[in-house]
């Protein structure tokens, strides 16, 4: 089992408890052609250790929201607060994964691990039990000397993982993080993402376009509108912990697929039309659920 570093070891340490507070965040982006409107006003309250997927149509602003939350990005108008202070710029309490590994090509897995170590000038060295944990629990001891061109895409997103795990940041982001894997690891991916965010309890914010891997490994599903992006609504997810791949061919889990899905096709959440795609679909469900069974 993965634990967080002591507060006093930390290089992201800074009396931090990782909520994160965004406030009428607005985005312009500038353009050869004109403006683009990618935020209006977006509010949101994320509590420590909560897992928050956001999704929603292409160029909706996703990613934008996810890159100010950040501090990588500024925004037109409106704030981020982590913590009660207000993000201008990037802070050692967050780290991010992105949909590519970006590891060095030169450097082994072991000297991609310690990279941010030497940008942030650390001590890797307290730190190296840790990094040995957290390789262990991903499955990758004794590929600490391959590089990465010796690595499969999801062993290069696996070191990437414990590159951002280790400096034990409170809040991870994380951008469409296993989008450019196949189904089979993809679905490797998310549930060791659930169980190291289980262990380690982190703040973490995930953007993704899948909207069965948001349900299944958030607490709550963020759904953006079209641009400009607006929270068309907020789903909370009840269903138990741990997650499993066989349980989003469940009918709960099925229904709220399409919950979230009509929302982001109609904009805004719309109880009526959903309650009557869920009436169409439930009958199917549940004969899925017959054959898991073995009814």
């Amino acid at each position: 089992m993965v634990q967080a570093v002591s507060r006093s070891e930390s290089p992201a340490s800074s009396q931090t408890s990782g909520t994160v507070l965004v406030e009428h965040a607005t985005k312009y982006y500038k353009t050869n052609t004109g403006s683009v409107h990618a935020l209006e006003d977006i509010n949101l309250d994320i509590k420590k250790g909560e897992f928050i997927a956001i999704v929603g149509p292409s160029g909706c602003g996703k990613s934008t929201l996810l890159w100010a939350i950040s501090g990588l990005h500024d925004l037109t108008s409106g704030r981020v607060v982590l913590d009660g202070q207000t993000v201008d710029g990037p802070r050692p309490e967050i780290g991010m994964i992105f949909q590519e590994a970006n590891l060095l090509p030169w450097r082994n897995l072991q000297q991609n691990i310690e990279f941010p170590f030497e940008i942030k000038k650390v001590d890797s060295k307290p730190f190296q039990p840790r990094i040995q944990e957290l390789l262990a629990e991903v499955g990758l001891s004794g590929f600490e000397t391959k590089f990465p061109r010796e690595l499969s895409g999801g062993m290069q997103q696996r070191a990437s993982i414990v590159r951002c795990l280790s400096f034990d940041p409170e809040i991870i982001l994380m951008d469409e993080p296993f989008g450019a894997l196949d189904a089979f690891t993809r679905d490797e991916m998310n549930l060791l993402i659930q169980k190291l965010w289980m262990e380690t309890g982190k703040t973490i914010i995930f953007v993704t376009h899948n909207v069965a891997e948001a349900i299944l490994l958030a607490d709550r599903v963020v759904v953006l509108s079209p641009r400009p992006g607006r929270i068309a609504h907020i789903f909370d997810i009840d269903l138990p912990r741990p997650r499993t791949i066989e349980e989003t061919y469940s009918p709960p889990f099925i229904e709220k697929i399409f919950e979230i899905k009509d929302t982001i096709i109609q904009g805004e959440y719309r109880p009526d039309h959903v309650a009557e795609l869920t009436r169409q679909v439930a009958g199917v469900a549940r004969g899925i659920e017959d054959q898991f069974d073995g009814k």
